[in-house]
């Protein structure tokens, strides 16, 4: 059994903001990965990726993204700033390191992996809200020829050239995805399943997040009313589109559903230009054909499904029930944060970038450990 003060779980962005954190408070930790390599998701995305928040909001802590980076990296461009980051600050994770189970016994955590078992007195969960893929579940799915995965599965729009494609869902990544596929020479369209908020990503060039950080003292309520005339300016009207708009605002849909808005890089110029068709929820499917809730249908190749993800922590985590409904709630709202020494760094989805969000999680989560020593 191999021991240490605390154990970090994940060795992407979460993960890493919290080794550099914990260096900086001279707390001795260890860090597993299961893949061979640091930042796997970033690896492992589509290849028109890019951060939807600006560089300047969306580093990690005491490294900034450098002065040759544009506004909005892509994702080559964050894997590169995280490969500094993990020379720059000496993080050297344990590779090929799967956890399988994690209980408290006598006052430490005991984590079972694939390459031995750790015992820390401190455990920081950083796989992320976007761990395990939903599964696909249409119905008459079984039915269907064509190729049918999930977003997280789909690289380039190259792959779809000359192919009717329906992507599934309104989400960022969906939105990219139908843009990557008009530009590589498909046929998008989408399938929409409930309302949605749509926000330009940049105000008369300034960012967005800029903006929200300006508002984010403000009820959300308040916040939407206030930004609302500005937005609709902006985007238009939805409902043209074949939209419908969620009843409450952007900032509001965060804390309700811990899902983040649509941050728009071009798709409702795409949409408006008639290069991306909308459709409403699926219904079934038969065949090739595609039957959709609004009465349409049409004949698909492909469906690539932007249908979210789940957290996978639930799975192999064993604490009180209460650690997990915390997370949606950020760190300084959480009651029983750093109970029983357990920590989460990066579940909550933030109004205010999610990268920024995970830095100032890695600087609490630090700091209390410290406090706790």
């Amino acid at each position: 059994m191999q021991q240490t003060s605390t154990l970090i779980i994940g060795a992407s962005i979460s993960g890493l903001a919290s080794a550099a954190c914990l260096q900086r408070q001279h707390i001795t930790y260890t860090i597993i990965e299961k893949q061979p390599q640091i930042a796997a998701p970033w690896r492992n995305h589509y290849d028109r990726l890019h951060l939807h928040t600006n560089k300047r909001r969306s580093h990690l802590p005491y490294k900034r993204f450098g002065d040759t980076a544009p506004k909005y990296p892509d994702r080559l461009q964050v894997i590169e700033y995280l490969e500094a980051y993990q020379q720059e600050f000496g993080i050297d994770p344990v590779f090929n390191t799967e956890a399988l189970s994690i209980k408290k016994e006598n006052g430490y955590w005991i984590t079972e992996t694939t390459n031995g078992t750790f015992r820390s007195k401190y455990l920081v969960m950083a796989t992320g809200a976007f761990g395990k893929p939903k599964p696909l579940n249409f119905t008459g799915l079984e039915t269907f020829p064509g190729k049918a995965l999930h977003s997280q599965a789909f690289k380039t729009g190259a792959a779809f050239k000359g192919q009717q494609v329906l992507v599934v869902g309104f989400g960022n990544s969906a939105c990219e995805i139908a843009i990557d596929l008009y530009e590589q020479g498909a046929t998008p369209s989408m399938a929409v399943r409930s309302p949605v908020n749509v926000i330009p990503r940049d105000v008369l060039g300034i960012p967005v997040l800029e903006l929200s950080l300006l508002l984010s003292h403000l009820p959300p309520r308040i916040a939407d009313a206030i930004s609302s005339p500005l937005i609709n300016s902006l985007i238009g009207d939805l409902g043209k589109l074949g939209l419908n708009k969620m009843p409450y605002g952007p900032l509001e849909q965060i804390r309700r559903d811990r899902k983040a808005p649509v941050l728009d890089i071009g798709t409702i110029r795409h949409i408006r230009e008639g290069h991306v068709k909308i459709h409403g929820d699926i219904h079934h499917i038969e065949g090739n054909t595609i039957y959709f809730k609004d009465g349409s249908q049409e004949m698909f190749h492909s469906i690539i499904a932007a249908i979210g993800y789940d957290r996978d922590c639930n799975n192999i985590l064993q604490a009180p029930q209460r650690r997990f409904d915390e997370l949606k709630f950020s760190l300084g709202r959480q009651q029983f944060f750093g109970e029983d020494g357990l920590y989460f760094c990066g579940y909550w989805i933030s109004p205010t970038g999610q990268i920024r969000e995970i830095g100032l999680d890695a600087r609490k989560i630090a700091k209390d450990i410290a406090r706790r020593e």
